[in-house]
């Protein structure tokens, strides 16, 4: 089971996804491996909680086989073993499989998203896909506490779902060099495109009109077709535009996340259409 509240995480990752973010909305943290019964058993568990319409967390599940720096900070000893985080620190944990009941209970501990409850109504508005009315409450919150990272990638991403390329490129351009760098640069093509893209009509070249018109598909969160017609493109010439389309697709896999069914399959027709 996977879903919109069910992330994959790794040493690499786990200081924006889980440290970070948490800052935001509660991170609870499976720590996990396949050949593990118990962790089979538990995970659906936390899985189902964390994708319920009332859920006030994010499940990051992290394999232990693969990644062991955080799993020693943060001393598990036995799998599966859960830790919760907010607002940047571990506030609690539970070790082996737990019925429903007093994983609920434990959950229910965290309280709401965020701080004075703001993290929480910002993020109904975003399952509720209003990410225009999430992005203004994220706006009000990084104008109150300038310079936090995190929040202002969040903002961008929000802002890109939105379909509103140019604010999104104001946030994303400077950005300061922080564990959440890369991800900007990658979406940072992203923005450029849908912002160029959105002040030229389509009345060139065949090749220009997919080109453009995968720009509208995706500002309207058509990814499926977006990256199909950007995929296009590259696959009749690799190098238009300097390679801008390879960029795009990139920005839009850094958006949507590893784990999303598009990104992995868009991921391996591109580097097949690339050699």
């Amino acid at each position: 089971m996977s879903g919109p509240n069910v992330i994959d995480v790794t040493d690499a990752t786990f200081q924006r996804d889980v440290i970070e973010k948490s800052r935001d909305i509660p991170v609870v943290v499976d720590f996990w491996a396949p050949w593990c019964g118990p962790c089979r058993t538990l995970g659906p568990v936390l899985e189902r909680l964390a994708n319920e319409d009332e859920s006030n967390f994010i499940l990051a599940k992290m394999n232990v086989d693969h990644n062991q720096v955080y799993a020693r900070q943060f001393q598990v000893q036995g799998i599966p073993a859960v830790k919760a985080f907010k607002d940047g620190k571990m506030v609690s944990g539970f070790v082996g499989a737990q019925p429903e009941p007093n994983v609920r209970r434990f959950l229910s501990q965290l309280g709401p998203a965020g701080k004075n409850g703001k993290g929480d109504e910002t993020n109904d508005l975003l399952k509720a896909g209003k990410f225009a009315e999430a992005a203004r409450l994220m706006e009000a919150k990084l104008a109150e506490n300038p310079g936090q990272p995190a929040l202002r990638l969040k903002l961008a991403k929000t802002l890109l779902r939105a379909g509103q390329g140019c604010q999104a490129q104001t946030q994303l351009e400077d950005f300061p060099v922080s564990p959440e760098y890369d991800d900007a640069q990658r979406l940072l093509a992203l923005a450029a495109y849908l912002c160029d893209m959105s002040k030229v009509q389509a009345n060139g070249s065949e090749l220009d009109n997919l080109y453009i018109k995968a720009a509208s598909q995706l500002a309207n969160r058509e990814y499926g077709a977006g990256l199909y017609n950007l995929l296009s493109v590259i696959r009749h010439d690799k190098y238009y535009r300097d390679g801008q389309a390879k960029d795009v697709m990139l920005g839009v896999f850094a958006l949507l996340g590893e784990s999303d069914d598009m990104t992995r399959s868009y991921r391996s027709q591109l580097a097949s259409a690339l050699w």
